[in-house]
Order: C-alpha cells, then sequence, then structure tokens
C-alpha cells in the first residue's frame, strides 16, 4: 500500500475555492506485511472528523475506496459513527478491546483491510519518528500497544525491540 504525495484537494462549501487538506503523517509497509500493523499514522488533533478525511484522502486510489474504519473508544470518544471524505461517507465502528487502543483499521470493502499503529497527536517528533518507521517496518513483530509501551520506556525499548525480533527503527 503506498501513500500519495500530493495532499487531496476539493472545493470548501460555499465558496468556490480550492483548497488542500494538509498531508497525513502517514508511514506504510513498503512491501506486504509481515506482522500485526501495515504502516502508522500520526494525526495532528484528536479529532477524528479532521483527520481521517486527509488520511483517506492519501491512500493509493488502487487499494479501493475506504469504507469503513475501527478505532479504539478510549483514544477516540468523541468520534462520530460517520465521517465525510472526499467524494463519500466513512462508517466509524468503535471498539473496546485493548489491541485497538492505538490503532485504526481501515477497510477497503472487498479489496482489503489495513491495521495502523495510531500514534498519539502529542507525542514528541523524535519518538513520533521512530514509531512511525518501526511500525512500518514489514517484519515488525510487535501490536500497536507493544511499540507504544516501548516508545515510553525509552531507551530500554529499543533494546526490548531488538530482542523481540525487530530489526529497529532505521
Amino acid at each position: 500500500m503506498n501513500a500519495i504525495t500530493k495532499p487531496a484537494e476539493g472545493t470548501a462549501p460555499g465558496d468556490g475555492h480550492s483548497y488542500r487538506m494538509p498531508l497525513p503523517r502517514l508511514r506504510l509497509t513498503p512491501e506486504v506485511s509481515h506482522g500485526p500493523l501495515d504502516g502508522a499514522w500520526w494525526p495532528r488533533c484528536d479529532a477524528l472528523e479532521l483527520e481521517l478525511p486527509a488520511l483517506v484522502g492519501s491512500l493509493d486510489p488502487s487499494i479501493g475506496t475506504v469504507t469503513r474504519v475501527t478505532v479504539g473508544t478510549a483514544a477516540w470518544p468523541d468520534a462520530p459513527h460517520e465521517v465525510m471524505a472526499p467524494g463519500h461517507v466513512i462508517e466509524v465502528a468503535l471498539s473496546d478491546g485493548a489491541a485497538k487502543m492505538h490503532a485504526i483499521t481501515v477497510d477497503c470493502g472487498t479489496v482489503g483491510r489495513w491495521e495502523l499503529l495510531v500514534v498519539p497527536p502529542d507525542e514528541p517528533a523524535g519518538t513520533a519518528a521512530l514509531l512511525l518507521t518501526a511500525a512500518s517496518d514489514p517484519e515488525n513483530p510487535l501490536s500497536a500497544p507493544r511499540l507504544l509501551a516501548l516508545a515510553e520506556s525509552g531507551l530500554d525499548g529499543q533494546d526490548t525491540w531488538e530482542s523481540e525480533g525487530g530489526t529497529g527503527p532505521r
């Protein structure tokens, strides 16, 4: 799955002017993932209705139309049940499971499903960069909650990451 390098374009309601959504901070596995994650997304805020259209608009159109996302209730307590994206509506499902606490599942109808780590918006840039890289490693064996727990543990987390089979952020 690849990200598109240019921002999605659209027309703001009522003014007829073109605008560009900011590029999402997104890193996807370059090939087929062999782990529990297919990449990571670092939203700028916790308002899913503001962040999701940019994420969806940046995904490669060959993956199909994103029809549904599943997010954790704890991370997105105010998430709406539907979000408008360019040209369509996305259903938002909420999950109480611990595995969903820091993840988003992106469903593209019959084409496929991708599991992304959601890096908390207030995460420091250096830590976020390491998490984006680690989660997009096709050989990453760690789940979203485990990656975040390692990031919170600081330098010891890197040793643990490598001892659990990860190649370490590059």
